[in-house]
C-alpha cells in the first residue's frame, strides 16, 4: 500500500528513475501496511517511472533487501505475526533486470492481483465468520439462563439463523466465483474484477452481521480476552481488516 495514495493506487509517488548507463532503476520512496515487510527478501514493489501521474507511468519492480531498504514494524490490531512493516526505498539501485513485465505497464498488473487478493480475503473472513457461529451454538447450548438453555430463548435463535443464512449465503456466491476462476479460459478472468469485489463487500458485510449477534450471545465474554468468549473477541479486532484491505 502507497503512502500518499492508498486505496488511489496511481497517486502513488515512489519513483524509479533509470540511470545514464540504462542498466539500473533508482528507487526512491516509502511503501506503508506492507505485510511480512520486516521479514522479507524480496519486495514487489509499484514504482513511478514517468514524470507524468496516473496509471499509465507506474511499473512493477522485484526489489532485494540491500543497502538502502529499511523496514520498520507497524503495531495492528489484528495481528503481531503478519509482519506489518513500514518500507522507506533510500536511493536503491536495481537491475532493469528486475522489471515485471513492461515499463510503464505495472497498473495492470495491480489490478489484475486484486482479483486473487480479494478472493482470498472473501475466503479467510468467510471461514472466520463460520468458527464464529460454531462458537455462538456450542454457547448457546451450554448456557443456562432464566431456567433454561440459551438456545431456547427465541430472540437467541432468531439471531442464530441470521447468522447462518448470512455466512451460508456468501459461501454460494464463493463457490460460484472460485468455479469460474478456475474453468474460465485466462483471456477472460479479468472480467471477474468486478464480481469478486462484489464477493468481498458482501463477505465482510456479513461479517459485521455475525459479530454484532454473537457479540450479544456472548456478552461480557466478548469482550474479555482469553476464556470462553476468546475466539469473538479476537473476531471482534479483525473484522474491519477484511473491508479496509484489498
Amino acid at each position: 500500500r502507497r503512502v500518499h495514495g492508498g486505496s488511489d493506487v496511481a497517486q502513488m509517488r515512489c519513483t524509479a528513475t533509470k540511470t545514464p548507463c540504462g542498466q539500473f532503476y533508482v528507487v526512491s520512496g516509502v511503501k506503508k501496511w506492507i505485510t511480512n515487510g520486516t521479514v522479507a527478501d524480496y519486495f514487489t514493489t509499484a514504482v513511478r517511472t514517468t514524470s507524468s501521474g496516473g496509471a499509465s507511468g507506474i511499473s512493477m519492480l522485484l526489489i532485494e533487501r540491500g543497502p538502502g531498504v529499511k523496514t520498520e514494524r507497524m503495531k495492528t490490531t489484528y495481528s503481531g505475526a503478519a509482519g506489518t512493516a513500514y518500507v522507506e526505498f533510500d536511493n536503491v539501485k536495481v537491475p532493469v533486470g528486475n522489471l515485471l513485465g513492461h515499463e510503464n505497464q505495472g497498473f495492470r498488473i495491480i489490478m489484475h492481483n486484486f482479483n486473487h487478493e480479494r478472493w482470498f480475503i472473501s475466503v479467510y473472513v468467510l471461514r472466520l465468520a463460520r468458527l464464529v457461529v460454531e462458537e455462538c451454538l456450542k454457547w448457546a447450548n451450554q448456557r443456562q439462563v432464566f431456567g433454561k438453555r440459551l438456545i431456547d430463548q427465541p430472540v437467541i435463535r432468531n439471531k442464530l439463523a441470521t447468522m447462518i443464512s448470512e455466512v451460508e449465503g456468501v459461501h454460494h456466491w464463493l463457490e460460484h466465483i472460485t468455479h469460474q476462476l478456475t474453468t474460465l479460459p485466462l483471456e477472460q478472468l479479468p472480467r471477474l474484477g468486478g464480481p469478486i469485489a462484489l464477493l468481498k463487500f458482501k463477505t465482510t458485510k456479513a461479517a459485521y452481521v455475525v459479530n454484532d449477534h454473537a457479540c450479544q450471545i456472548f456478552g461480557g465474554r466478548a469482550v474479555t480476552a482469553g476464556g470462553m468468549g476468546r475466539v469473538i473477541e479476537r473476531f471482534q479486532r479483525f473484522v474491519k481488516i477484511g473491508a479496509i484491505y484489498g
